[in-house]
């Protein structure tokens, strides 16, 4: 079953620069899939639609059933439930504590602060930064800072993680750690969609879609990628 649908789906901005042109793919709930391609082939665009930050220009887009075309501001905030973005800046709020971040969502859309303190404590134990909840984010490493953003992602259980070059500002081994937490999460069943220009991480991919110049030019199983 689609929990992601994309059919003729194009992105124009002022000044008719075109993002994506045409692209039409169908994303299974539990899904695994990899977007790969060269910077400004596109892939941080689709992301942006699908987490409802843009919105198409033309084809048409479902998440969860949802017409991205159609989202206002009272359906915007149910569907953003739904989903995890974990981006390249992790966007730390610099005047809280990592606990204090990783909550924020859970405040946002009216969770108890005791309930969102604990759930947020289990989180941070999921990504190994339980001990580190009291710190401020200037105080960690980018792999650490990269965790936490993770752990914020995550904290509301959502359905879809959307990572935009989630180790592209990371070394080798802290970039391993992150990339092994989002498959962990896949295999509990969450749906990831995560972009990459780092060949050597799609291997373990159910799908690679591959996008230049704003097409989509290859979609195929990673396995037989490898194996070829």
């Amino acid at each position: 079953m689609s929990i992601i649908s994309l059919s003729h789906v194009s992105k124009k901005y002022p000044g008719d620069v075109t993002a994506l042109t045409d692209v039409s793919m169908e994303i299974a709930e539990g899904e695994l899939v990899y977007l790969a391609g060269p910077s400004g082939a596109g892939k941080s665009t689709l992301l942006k639609l699908v987490a409802g930050i843009e919105r198409p220009s033309g084809g048409l887009l479902l998440v969860s059933g949802q017409d991205m075309r159609k989202l206002n501001r009272a359906t915007l905030p149910y569907l953003r439930r739904k989903l995890g973005l974990i981006l390249q800046q992790h966007r730390l709020l610099q005047d809280r504590n990592v606990l204090q971040n990783v909550m924020l969502p859970l405040v946002v859309s009216g969770a108890s602060a005791k309930e969102a303190m604990q759930r947020a404590g289990v989180a941070l134990d999921r990504v190994g930064l339980g001990g580190k909840a009291a710190l401020l984010p200037q105080a960690l490493s980018g792999g650490e800072q990269q965790r936490a953003s993770i752990a914020r992602a995550i904290v509301h259980k959502p359905r879809i993680i959307l990572a935009d070059e989630p180790t592209a500002n990371l070394d080798r081994a802290s970039g391993k750690l992150v990339i092994d937490m989002l498959q962990a999460f896949n295999t509990a069943g969450v749906t990831c969609i995560i972009s990459t220009h780092d060949e050597r991480l799609l291997q373990n991919a159910d799908r690679v879609v591959q996008l230049e110049r704003g097409r989509v030019i290859g979609m195929h199983d990673a396995q037989s990628e490898v194996g070829a």
